[in-house]
C-alpha cells in the first residue's frame, strides 16, 4: 500500500478545450464502452457538473459536483495502475471530509473496487443509465419482422415529406441548428419551469455546436424547405462503436426521430459494427423508444459509496 503525506492531495484544474488531446490520449488506449467516457461529453457538461481534471503518475483523474454532491469518476490509465488509483482516490476524499462516491464504473472498474484490500465499498448497478448498443446494420436497414413498424414509419415520413433531406452538419448550418435548439427549448422549459436540467442540456448543446469544428465531431441535419427539422451529432466511441451523443427533432413532425436516426448512421457510421445511442435516464417513454430499435447489448455502469 502507499503511504501518502499528510496534506498531500490532487492539484484539479478546470477542464478547457485545449485539454482535448490529453484525454484522447487517455480514452483511446483502452477499449472503454461507456458512453460518458469521450473528452466531447465531458467538455459539454463540464460548467453544470463543475469537471475538474488532473493527471498524477500517468493516471487521469476526474472529479464532479452536482448541485452540492462531489464525486469521482473511475480514473483511467494502465490497469496496474488503478488499485494505486483507487488509494489516491480515498486519501482525497480524506482530506475533504467526505465520502468517496463513484458514479458511472465500467464493470472491470467495480471489479477493481471489489479487490482493494485498505477499505470496503458498496456497488449498486445504475440501471437507469445502462447505454443501449445496436448493430449499425439493423439502423440503416431496418430488415425484417422485428422492424416493421419502423420502416412503415419511415416511409410515411418520406411520403408526407418529399422535400426532407439529410445533411452533414457544417459551418454553413450550425447557426440554423442553434436556433432551432433555442426554439425546442423554449417550448419544453414552458412546460416545465422547475426543471434544471433543461436549460443544462440547452447550454451543453450549444457549447457543442458552438465548438464543433474543434470537437472533431460527426453532424447531420433533416433538412424540409429549409427549415431544420432535425439534427444529431456523435464521434467514435472504441475501436469498433460510435456514440450518438444527441439526437434532436421537431416533436410535431411524426418520423422525424426515425428518419435522422438512420441517415445519420447510414451517411457517417456504416462502417462502424455498434452504435451506442446512451441512457434512457429512467425516463419510461425515452426506454420504450431505445427498446423498440432492439438493441443488440447494454453497457452496465455501476455506482459505489465507500463503507
Amino acid at each position: 500500500m502507499i503511504n501518502y503525506q499528510e496534506g498531500v492531495t490532487i492539484n484539479f484544474k478546470e477542464l478547457t478545450q485545449e485539454d482535448k488531446p490529453v484525454f484522447d490520449a487517455f480514452f483511446k488506449a483502452g477499449y472503454y464502452e461507456n458512453s460518458h467516457f469521450t473528452f466531447t461529453n465531458l467538455f459539454m457538461w463540464r460548467k453544470p457538473y463543475n469537471m475538474m481534471w488532473q493527471v498524477e503518475n500517468g493516471v487521469l483523474f476526474l472529479k464532479a459536483k452536482w448541485e452540492t454532491d462531489e464525486f469521482a469518476l473511475q480514473p483511467f490509465g494502465p490497469k496496474e495502475k488503478m488499485q494505486w488509483a483507487i488509494e489516491k482516490w480515498v486519501e482525497y476524499f480524506k482530506t475533504l471530509g467526505k465520502p468517496l462516491i463513484f458514479y458511472g464504473l465500467e464493470k472491470w472498474m467495480a471489479d477493481e473496487l471489489e479487490k482493494f484490500p485498505s477499505a470496503e465499498f458498496n456497488i449498486v448497478s445504475d440501471v437507469e443509465n445502462f447505454d443501449y448498443v445496436y448493430d449499425s446494420q439493423d439502423l440503416i436497414n431496418l430488415s425484417g419482422r422485428k422492424f416493421h413498424s419502423k420502416k412503415n414509419h419511415l416511409n410515411n415520413f418520406r411520403k408526407n415529406y418529399p422535400n426532407a433531406h439529410y445533411i452533414p452538419i457544417n459551418s454553413d448550418v450550425i447557426l440554423q441548428c442553434k436556433l432551432t435548439v433555442n426554439g425546442w427549448y423554449k417550448m419544453r422549459s414552458q412546460d416545465l419551469p422547475d426543471d434544471p436540467f433543461i436549460a443544462a442540456e440547452r447550454d451543453a448543446i450549444i457549447e457543442v455546436l458552438n465548438n464543433f469544428d474543434g470537437l472533431a465531431l460527426k453532424g447531420g441535419a433533416i433538412m424540409d424547405n429549409n427549415r431544420i427539422i432535425a439534427f444529431t451529432f456523435g464521434e467514435q466511441l472504441n475501436t469498433d462503436t460510435a456514440v450518438i451523443h444527441v439526437e434532436k427533432a421537431d416533436p410535431d413532425i411524426n418520423g422525424a426521430y426515425t428518419f435522422i436516426n438512420q441517415a445519420f448512421v447510414l451517411h457517417e457510421w456504416a462502417d462502424m459494427k455498434y452504435i451506442n445511442r446512451e441512457e434512457d435516464m429512467g425516463i419510461a417513454g425515452l426506454r420504450k423508444a431505445k427498446e423498440s430499435y432492439r438493441p443488440v447489448k447494454l453497457i452496465y455502469k455501476y455506482n459505489a459509496e465507500i463503507k
